[in-house]
Order: C-alpha cells, then sequence, then structure tokens
C-alpha cells in the first residue's frame, strides 16, 4: 500500500499510524470504489494452510473502529500462535467502502447512498429489501438498499472476493452496538472478549443473511462498542485469541460446511 495511501488512512482511522498500515502490507484487490478508489486488502497465507478465513471492515464508513480493528488483527496473524490445530489463510479487507469513509464528514453509505450490507443478493431481495426499508426504517436513506441486489461496485467487489476465496468463515466488523452477532451453520461463539452472542436477526441484502443462511459459509458479525473509538490492545487481543479458539474448536476442516 503506498505511502499517502497510509498516510489518508491514518487520518481517518482511530490508532492506526502510516507505519502499522504500511506494515500491513496491503495491495490493490482490483476493486474499485463508485469514486474510483482503490479497494485494498492483504493475505497472510501459511505454506501448510487448510483453512481460510475472509475479514471486512468499513462496510459502513462511518464505523471508523471497524477497519482499526482488522490492521491490528492483521498484525496479530502475522505471529499465530504455535498451539492451533488449524492452519489459516487470512484474508483481510479494511476498508469496503473507502468513499463513505473519506466523505466529510464519514457516513454508512458508500457515494450512491446506498447501504452496503443491504445490497447483497439474498433470496426474494426484490420482494423483501424496499418494504423493510419503507416499513421498518420509514425510509431511513442511512439504510437505504440500493435499486437493486449488487448495484454497488463494492458489494460487487466482495461477492467476487466470495466466490474466488471461498472462505470457511467470514468475519464482518462493525460498530457501535458493543455485541456480537451470527449467522450460518456451526455453533456460534458465545463471546469473543467483552462481546457477548446477542443474535438480533437477519436483514434483506445483508452479508450476513446471503452468506450465512444462503451461502452456508459461518458468518461472525462483531459490533464494537464505538464506532470513533478504538478497543484498547487489551481486548483486541482478546478478541482475536476468543476467535482463534472458537474456531480450531468448532470449525475444523471436517466439520466445514462446503460453498455450494
Amino acid at each position: 500500500m503506498p505511502t499517502k495511501a497510509c498516510v489518508d488512512y491514518s487520518t481517518k482511522i482511530p490508532n492506526v499510524s502510516p507505519a502499522k498500515c504500511e506494515a500491513a502490507r496491503m495491495r490493490d484487490m482490483q476493486g474499485r470504489s463508485v469514486k474510483g478508489r482503490v479497494l485494498w486488502g492483504t493475505d497472510i497465507q501459511p505454506a501448510d494452510a487448510n483453512f481460510r478465513v475472509l475479514v471486512v471492515g468499513g462496510i459502513h464508513g462511518d464505523e471508523m473502529s471497524s477497519s482499526s480493528l482488522v490492521f491490528h488483527w492483521i498484525g496479530l496473524a502475522q505471529t499465530p500462535p504455535a498451539d492451533m490445530s488449524l492452519s489459516i489463510h487470512w484474508r483481510f479487507i479494511p476498508s469496503l467502502n473507502p468513499d463513505g469513509l473519506f466523505a466529510k464528514p464519514s457516513r454508512r453509505t458508500n457515494a450512491s447512498g446506498v447501504d452496503l450490507n443491504r445490497n447483497f443478493p439474498t433470496p426474494n431481495w426484490a420482494r423483501d429489501a424496499r418494504v423493510y426499508w419503507e416499513s421498518r426504517t420509514k425510509r431511513d436513506p442511512r439504510r437505504y438498499p440500493g435499486s437493486k441486489p449488487l448495484s454497488e461496485p463494492e458489494s460487487r467487489f466482495l461477492l467476487e472476493q466470495m466466490d474466488s476465496f471461498k472462505p470457511n468463515l467470514i468475519v464482518s466488523v462493525h460498530a457501535p452496538y458493543g455485541v456480537l452477532d451470527f449467522d450460518g451453520p456451526s455453533v456460534p461463539p458465545s463471546r469473543l472478549g467483552r462481546l457477548y452472542l446477542d443474535q438480533v436477526g437477519i436483514f434483506p441484502g445483508s452479508l450476513g443473511n446471503y452468506g450465512g443462511v444462503h451461502k452456508r459459509v459461518p458468518v461472525v458479525t462483531i459490533e464494537l462498542p464505538s464506532a470513533s473509538r478504538m478497543t484498547p490492545d487489551a481486548e483486541t487481543r482478546q478478541m482475536w485469541m476468543d476467535l482463534l479458539r472458537w474456531t480450531s474448536d468448532r470449525l475444523s476442516p471436517a466439520q466445514v460446511t462446503k460453498n455450494p
């Protein structure tokens, strides 16, 4: 990731210095936002990797702490614990919605005014998404699902990543509700750090609905307590260790349902 991009990201993302950004060794994932910004990502892949995890932050541009957590976890992934039963190929995408992040002020939606977490092609999207938006959110512009599923380049990019990378687990990082959510097969984690499981239901067009319910790939959704402040280092590490422990205990390659 070029130095200028890291400087730009460090001005918006809490507790991420240009040096930490550079250390993540981000690369152009060949995706672009509505405004043409690069969608950056990085892979950490041991030679004997037998499991794939996709970690995504910044789906909502005004949840800056979610991107920060991903950057910090990249650093932790570079030195995996020796007692792990799984050898994990990680793919990290810290900011799926850079246009929302760099808006002034930062905003939830992308540059087209679409909530990317309502834009995935869940079954019955055409029937349910707009009805839900109009009746349940009272046409809240922050939650506009778009004119059709995958109308946005950012959601199309993430779908392409899912199809090509074929993750065994997806971790989607958000804020600021301070809970842990889960969709899909397997027994969910009961907690990550101080975040306890509180399954809040599924939404038309959400990543959890599409990935976890429709594609049958477990989706852990982390809701950090604050959108603008990063969790303390000890809590960041504890969430990471709890995620590794649950993944190792519950999602061995023999237990994981193959992607359809």
